[in-house]
């Protein structure tokens, strides 16, 4: 049997499969085989697989456009491996992304059925440099969340403290993918952190703290597809959120923090401070919050109205933080 299968789905981006194929075949893990599922692409896929001239790479075509959650479950379909490894055909790995998780795993009780890592996004030019330093800087002062294990980081996940980036880092037995009936079909959002509980409803999940994972940012759909989403992945897991809430993880107000941002970036300030009030940012939200008002601005300049919802931001962020410190000290 095939240690690795990697599955690869991909519509319409012929520019960047190549990057995420090569970065698959040039891990230091020999054992492997890379299924590539074309869902249904109308530019040049179909050109671009067949110039790769390697038995390990094995195409899958989508007659149609399915969605990229169908096409992950069409991959795990076509697994030949002991495990399958999902990545995003705009990304790719370091060469020792595969080596170093499945030595994890190795010394692990069979309780421990995946492994996920760090990922990086590329974040090109000053813009990016300040928000990835910012980031660092201030999430210092922030608890750090339960990495690994089970049932804990279940809340862990549902409170979005833990993001695991399904999609292009994680690892996991295909018998357990299969069992649990795979990629959520009718999920557009949320897929991977809900394919991720399902996956610690049947075991353990192991983290190797490596950013061994290139991301490329991707186009957001508005923030108005993100609530509906939002609501309709929460709704799945209403007992469970419950039940992690009344243990202090804040779940809800970390999900009104997603859709804040997601508002602010649109331009939608009122908006997004309707739900920034129900939220609990903590120090290392700050400049994802901040850049995304700032963009919403630059997007919908109104001069008045961006001026009194930074105030407003201000505040909020101000008597969180005051808040946080007289409950710690």
């Amino acid at each position: 049997m095939t240690r690795v299968s990697v599955i690869i789905p991909t519509y319409n981006r012929a520019t960047t499969l190549p990057r995420a194929i090569d970065s698959a075949l040039a891990q230091t893990v020999d054992d492997l085989e890379v299924v590539v599922v074309d869902d249904g692409s109308t530019d040049d896929t179909d050109s671009v697989l067949a110039e790769y001239d390697d038995p390990r790479v094995r195409p899958v075509v989508h007659a149609t456009n399915q969605g990229a959650n169908v096409a992950r479950n069409t991959g795990i379909d076509h697994a030949r491996g002991e495990y399958v490894a999902f990545l995003d055909s705009d990304d790719e790995w370091r060469s020792e992304k595969l080596e170093r998780q499945l030595e994890t795993l190795e010394d692990r009780s069979d309780e421990w059925i995946g492994v996920y890592c760090d990922a990086v996004f590329e974040l090109s030019g000053t813009d990016g440099w300040f928000r990835s330093t910012a980031a660092t800087v201030l999430a210092r002062g922030d608890d750090r969340p339960t990495m690994e294990g089970g049932e804990e980081l279940i809340g862990e996940i549902l409170a979005d403290n833990v993001q695991p980036g399904a999609g292009s880092t994680l690892v996991v037995r295909t018998d357990v993918a299969r069992d649990i009936g795979g990629w959520d079909e009718q999920l557009d959002r949320f897929q991977d952190p809900e394919f991720c509980l399902r996956v610690l409803e049947a075991g353990n999940l192991a983290y190797v703290d490596e950013e061994l994972v290139v991301r490329e940012e991707t186009a957001i759909p508005p923030a108005d597809v993100i609530k509906n989403a939002d609501e309709q992945y929460l709704s799945m897991y209403d007992e469970t959120v419950e039940r992690f809430e009344s243990e202090g993880y804040e779940i809800r107000s970390s999900h009104q923090l997603i859709l804040a941002k997601c508002y602010f970036s649109e331009g939608r300030l009122l908006r997004g401070l309707w739900h920034l009030r129900k939220a609990a940012p903590s120090r290392r939200q700050y400049p994802g919050l901040c850049w995304a008002a700032g963009v919403g601005v630059r997007q919908r300049p109104v001069p008045i109205v961006a001026t009194v919802a930074f105030v407003l931001v201000a505040i909020i962020l101000t008597q969180t933080c005051v808040a946080r410190r007289v409950f710690t000290d």
